[in-house]
């Protein structure tokens, strides 16, 4: 039994990505541990969650209660069943700190993602994570990050070299045209908070997407060749790419996921049935 640790933020993160994630690795006989900052158990975002607060009407009295959009860009019934069943686990209910984690005795660090900037810029900023994430490369574990927990790795900065702990590896992650379309979609109906999906946005003077999860990674990487992305043309190269299509457990057709060796990666939460299921048989092989 391989031991995994899962740091996230206290609110905010991506059901799905932690959820499934929880599910297939304790399925394949692993151990999970979380890290939240304060210590108290996560909370998801419930919008991600429930599919209510993406649409025009979602203030009004009784209407809000009706999701539309939502029901697109939420969490599916796989990814809602497993967060409902992690959020009762012992070990969701018990998380260390931040502080307080140690890699000692842990095999695998998984990063996920979410992107409600209000909660995920503490996580994706922590100097405590940035510096666990340096230890994990540091000391060969596996590490496995998808969506905005790539970003996460993306700004861990080893103060040995001065560059990434990417920088050399090869590695995908929420990529501008995923993120634009969702963005674009819900600036218009979520008028009100119209950045929702975006968790950095561009100052005065940068260049559209230039804070894009693809495009702070790519700058963090030797080579920008080194950001994968699904080739057209590639085998289900529609389904990978839509932003409609998800993963299961016995369908990996919409996923894409990178196995760069001791590094995972995968672009959002309908790549994750598959991104835990390559992490699970790392660790299985390596029993």
């Amino acid at each position: 039994m391989a031991t995994v640790l899962i740091p996230i933020p206290d609110r905010d993160f991506d059901p799905t990505e932690v959820a499934v994630s929880w599910k297939v690795l304790t399925r394949s006989g692993h151990r999970v541990t979380f890290a939240t900052e304060t210590g108290a158990p996560g909370v998801a975002d419930d919008i991600m969650v429930t599919g209510r607060g993406l649409d025009i009407w979602s203030a009004l009295p009784l209407l809000g209660a009706i999701p539309l959009i939502g029901l697109t860009l939420r969490a599916n019934k796989d990814g809602r069943n497993a967060y409902r069943d992690m959020v009762h686990s012992n070990e969701f209910q018990h998380p260390v700190t931040w502080a307080g984690a140690s890699l000692d005795g842990v095999d695998a660090l998984l990063l996920p993602g979410g992107h409600r900037a209000r909660g995920m810029r503490s996580y994706i900023d922590s100097g405590i994570l940035h510096r666990l994430v340096v230890e994990a490369f540091a000391r060969e574990l596996v590490v496995a990050a998808i969506c905005h927990g790539v970003l996460l790795a993306a700004r861990s900065v080893d103060p040995k070299t001065g560059r990434s702990v990417l920088y050399g590896r090869k590695t995908t992650a929420l990529t501008w045209a995923m993120e634009r379309l969702a963005w674009r979609l819900t600036r218009l109906t979520r008028f009100w908070d119209r950045d929702y999906y975006r968790t950095y946005t561009e100052e005065p003077g940068q260049p559209g997407g230039y804070m894009s999860v693809q495009s702070e990674v790519t700058r963090a990487l030797e080579d920008p060749a080194d950001f994968r992305d699904v080739a057209p043309g590639s085998p289900h190269w529609r389904r990978k790419t839509s932003g409609m299509a998800r993963d299961t457990a016995t369908d990996s057709g919409p996923a894409f996921v990178v196995d760069d060796g001791g590094y995972v990666s995968a672009r959002w939460p309908g790549d994750t049935h598959t991104f835990a299921t390559v992490l699970a048989q790392k660790l299985n092989a390596a029993r």
